[in-house]
């Protein structure tokens, strides 16, 4: 595995990020700053460029203006550097439908590197953590939203990232799913987090930061 770098500034800072698609502007604008461990909830209406900015933190878009460092990396330049040390949870559970959930969590450690002996205890207690040890056999495409949805989560902390990037956590889980969730992506992690929900009666008592983001008008931050 590889060792936590210690970051001398802050975990993510943003100037005046600005996304266009076309004449379009998704973000514009945006600019906040969120320390190492702390968690920033963002909040805003469809369209209003969540997920956008979660994707360009994640490396998966590019900004079309502004700046980013994330855990010390400038945006994109050096997302090379910064892919390993993130977990990013979207809309889409990433996982091959044909493969069991075990198989899909083995493919993603070889992925990061992860030797066969660490990686199988490690998948062995993700698979406990979220109570999906006894359904890790079967294939993906056969199980309910709910239970992607908890194996996503595995995939997202497999690696041990330093950030998680998560854009509706909540999504499909029941409650019992939700309280098992949040072991490995919530506060008590310990890791810096920036989580979009439509939902912040739950979340936002464990937020430090908060981003509201509007449509045609600036980005508020508290």
């Amino acid at each position: 595995m590889r060792p936590s770098l210690e970051l001398a500034g802050p975990a993510i800072a943003v100037a005046g990020l600005r996304r266009d698609y076309g004449d379009r502007p998704a973000l514009d604008g945006v600019g906040f700053e969120l320390a190492a461990g702390e968690s920033l909830v963002v909040l805003g209406p469809n369209g209003a460029g969540k997920t956008t900015l979660l994707r360009i933190l994640a490396t998966l878009l590019r900004p079309s203006g502004g700046e980013a460092r994330v855990l010390g990396c400038a945006l994109p330049r050096e997302a090379w550097k910064l892919r390993g040390r993130i977990g990013y949870l979207g809309h889409e559970p990433l996982l091959y439908r044909d493969l069991s959930g075990r198989e899909n969590l083995r493919f993603q450690a070889r992925l990061h590197g992860i030797e066969r002996t660490a990686a199988e205890p490690r998948i062995e207690a993700l698979l406990r953590a979220v109570a999906m040890e006894r359904r890790a056999d079967e294939r993906v495409a056969g199980l309910s939203a709910g239970m992607r949805q908890r194996l996503s989560i595995c995939r997202c902390v497999l690696h041990r990232p330093q950030l998680l990037l998560l854009d509706e956590p909540d999504s499909n889980l029941d409650a019992e799913g939700r309280e098992l969730a949040r072991g490995l992506i919530g506060p008590s992690a310990g890791r810096t987090r920036v989580l979009v929900t439509h939902d912040p009666e739950r979340h936002l008592p464990e937020a430090e930061r908060v981003l509201r983001l509007g449509i045609g008008e600036r980005a508020a931050v508290s």
